[in-house]
């Protein structure tokens, strides 16, 4: 367990991240009340430093940065030529360096990238994940965490979700959004601090959540993730990602013909739902698990999870093609489960407009805590 060995009923996975703390649904609505901070320990820092850091940044990416703001936060996608999502990093400046905070599986291959990128612009990426780690928590959980301010700022990066950002576009029709009242945000610290926070946890004087529980919560909030969400295939239209990681009508960049394109006269060939799965006991399914409509695979799971008030849910990318009232089961280790689906993008995403907003109401009852 290494640095979680002190804590009580700490479960620690076989790449040392904090999986839970005894009771994930627990966990999760301490995390919605602020009452719990989350170590990220399967998030990357690395840091952007040099005077053209954002404009090169905004150059190489789908996101408008040239005017970032220090200790303002945002989300920027690296595409392939074809649109493609090959990266992504959130985004904070403190007026001298850009840190990215990264899904730890992508941080080399997102470094590499950027040191190739580099030609004679001003700018210097670095691996900073020994130096610094990542809490994430409510904005008034962070409080009690001292984060990193090396320029005067403090280094905390504010999940923009779901709110549209300038030059975004919303594909989710659903009003209220149900990730309207998520409030998240990611503190960069010192290990140092990180070390400080484990041993208060240790001696009962701060909570601590587990990724479980963190994921829970995204998902809820239909949140994709690098991690998660994303294959070689993935299109930033696929998973209503426009809203927040893309600038619809900045300079050029790799793969911007392929994004407006698509926005402008075409349609996504895949979309992302979220699923209600049938049964409070169900198994969860795994990432990659077939979704079907009949005898037909339509699709795959991308996150799973059991959620504190919904009870057991997953997001998962299926073909345009497939009908919003399509009756899905998803496969589990045991057999399959009965899967309500819930329209995140719409089949006819894209070359759309005017489309009215609809109300949540497939809203389903409180599940226990355990």
């Amino acid at each position: 367990m290494g640095d979680f060995d002190a804590i009580d009923r700490a479960v620690v996975d076989d790449d040392g991240v904090l999986t839970h703390v005894g009771n994930p649904l627990v966990e999760q609505r301490a995390l919605t009340d602020g009452s719990a901070v989350a170590p990220l320990d399967d998030r990357r820092v690395l840091a952007v430093t040099g005077e053209d850091r954002l404009s090169w940044l905004d150059s190489l990416t789908s996101q408008a940065l040239t005017t970032l703001a220090p200790g303002s936060g945002s989300e920027l996608l690296v595409l392939d030529p074809h649109g493609h999502v090959e990266h992504a990093a959130s985004i904070v400046d403190d007026g001298e360096t850009a840190w990215l905070l990264v899904d730890r599986g992508d941080a080399d291959a997102l470094l590499q990238w950027l040191m190739r990128m580099r030609f004679r612009l001003r700018v210097q990426p670095r691996d900073a994940g020994d130096e610094f780690a990542v809490i994430g928590g409510t904005a008034a959980a962070l409080a009690v965490i001292t984060p990193i301010a090396p320029a005067g700022v403090p280094v905390v990066w504010r999940d923009p979700w779901p709110a549209i950002g300038a030059g975004g576009h919303a594909y989710a029709l659903t009003d209220p959004h149900p990730g309207s009242d998520r409030d998240w945000a990611e503190a960069v610290v010192t290990r140092d601090e990180r070390a400080l926070l484990l041993e208060r946890a240790a001696r009962g004087e701060a909570q601590l959540a587990g990724a479980v529980a963190v994921d829970a919560l995204r998902v809820a909030a239909w949140r994709p993730r690098w991690a998660a969400e994303v294959d070689e295939r993935t299109l930033p239209h696929e998973l209503d990602w426009l809203r927040t990681a893309v600038h619809l009508s900045k300079g050029c960049y790799r793969g911007q013909e392929t994004v407006a394109k698509v926005h402008n006269l075409g349609h996504p060939p895949r979309r992302l739902v979220f699923l209600h799965l049938d049964g409070s006991d169900a198994l969860l399914p795994e990432r990659g698990a077939p979704v079907r409509a009949g005898e037909n695979e339509v699709g795959v799971v991308t996150s799973a999870a059991r959620h504190w008030e919904q009870g057991p849910i997953a997001l998962a990318i299926v073909r345009r093609s497939t009908p919003v009232d399509a009756a899905l089961t998803v496969a589990v280790e045991d057999g399959v489960v009965a899967a309500t689906q819930e329209v995140i993008v719409p089949p006819d995403a894209g070359a759309t407009a005017g489309v009215p907003r609809m109300t949540r109401l497939s809203r389903r009852p409180a599940a226990s805590s355990g």
